[in-house]
């Protein structure tokens, strides 16, 4: 593996920093609409869970996409996938704002979700080949705590503007960001080292090697019951805040996920304690914790719920953290395909955690959507006890 660091021209935290705000970008571009769904129900007339949609249409466009996405960088390179993907994203994103109906707003939302990966999919294979192995876990938390904070800031953000300025500025606001990401990575972001460059048959023959791995498939599953439980929640929460008897306005809802920094902060401590913890045992902890907070989230008193939150994102930022390193440390070849089976199965979970906790929202409100993100959370920690009977004593390929 190549374990250099940046081009001696640019120095290495300047292009950690390029990466890192990148994905802030596109992650911010991902969950835009998520806070403001009660406006898009009312726009377009849609009901919740049909408004949903324009989350899980990304989501899902990000499941279709990414299993070619790693196997795209082992053959064309990371940076040069990861910077076209930033700089095309910035398309769909300012179409968003351009949309005359709902059906047109759902195409151009999974146009972005195609655009997405070839970052998402590719960046910690990209920290992998280019930083020092010892670094990875704590890079790796960092990269996560960058998707946090892009979670918040798409989410936050998006529901601000919209308060001010309508939901059509929010999208030209993060269409612009993305595009400047992009050209900031394409200046800082090391070359890709010279190596054989494996042919499109290998690189899905790899692909095909890890799901028969029986960690990494329960890594994969973890992954996406994992996203599945937390974008069930958050997709919900506007409703569940914006009706009685908290009859929240929206500019107060989109501060709810001010209880994101919860997971930039705890993302790169995480990642730093994988050198010494087993990455499983942070898992298992992460999801316990996330369910804790799950539950707390049902008394209807909005300090609690505040409170819960904070617990449900420091649990899933827990186990979050250390799951794509486990994938890429485990993977013994074409690391890209393991890292975007892993996204994908995470981005199937949420595509499903965006609708089908709506369903149970309509018949049961919030028990409903907090018993089946519940039962989500419990399939990871099934699955993640697997794990820990495969694997005792420190992670693999340290941290």
């Amino acid at each position: 593996m190549q374990t250099a660091a940046t081009d001696s021209s640019v120095p290495r935290g300047l292009s950690v920093a390029a990466l890192y705000a990148a994905t802030i970008a596109v992650y911010a571009d991902m969950y835009i609409t998520q806070p403001i769904l009660p406006v898009l129900s009312r726009e377009f007339g849609v009901a919740p869970a049909s408004a949903g949609l324009s989350v899980s249409a990304v989501v899902l466009a990000i499941a279709v996409a990414s299993p070619s996405s790693g196997p795209l960088s082992d053959v064309l390179g990371r940076k040069r996938v990861m910077v076209w993907s930033c700089a095309l994203l910035a398309l769909p994103t300012l179409l968003c704002a351009l949309a005359a109906s709902f059906g047109q707003l759902l195409a151009f939302r999974a146009l972005q979700g195609l655009c997405i990966p070839g970052l998402t999919a590719v960046a910690v294979a990209h920290i992998g080949d280019r930083y020092p192995i010892h670094m990875l876990g704590a890079l790796v938390g960092g990269w996560i705590a960058a998707t946090v904070a892009g979670g918040l800031t798409g989410r936050v953000l998006s529901g601000l503007i919209t308060d001010l300025y309508g939901w059509r500025a929010a999208f030209i606001c993060f269409a612009v960001l993305t595009l400047f990401c992009a050209l900031a990575m394409a200046s800082l972001l090391p070359r890709d080292p010279a190596r054989p460059t494996p042919g499109w048959a290998s690189a899905f023959r790899g692909m095909a090697t890890h799901l028969r791995d029986r960690r990494l498939a329960g890594a994969y599953l973890i992954g996406g019951t994992l996203f599945f439980g937390f974008l069930g929640i958050y997709t919900y929460l506007p409703y569940y805040l914006s009706a009685p008897p908290f009859n929240l306005p929206l500019t107060m809802v989109a501060l709810a996920y001010l209880t994101y920094l919860a997971g930039v902060i705890v993302s790169p401590m995480v990642g730093r304690l994988s050198a010494r913890i087993p990455r499983q045992t942070l898992i298992g902890v992460g999801l316990l914790v996330a369910m804790i907070g799950v539950l707390g989230t049902l008394p209807p008193a909005l300090p609690l719920i505040g409170l819960s939150l904070l617990v449900l994102c420091t649990g899933m930022f827990t186990a979050q953290a250390v799951a794509p390193a486990y994938v890429n440390a485990t993977a013994r070849e074409a690391k890209g395909g393991a890292s975007a089976l892993y996204m994908m199965s995470y981005y199937v979970g949420g595509t499903l955690g965006a609708v089908l906790p709506g369903l149970a929202w309509q018949r049961a409100g919030w028990p409903g959507v907090s018993g089946v993100c519940l039962a989500a959370f419990g399939v990871a920690l099934l699955a993640n006890l697997t794990l820990c009977r495969e694997r005792r004593g420190p992670a693999p390929g340290g941290a």
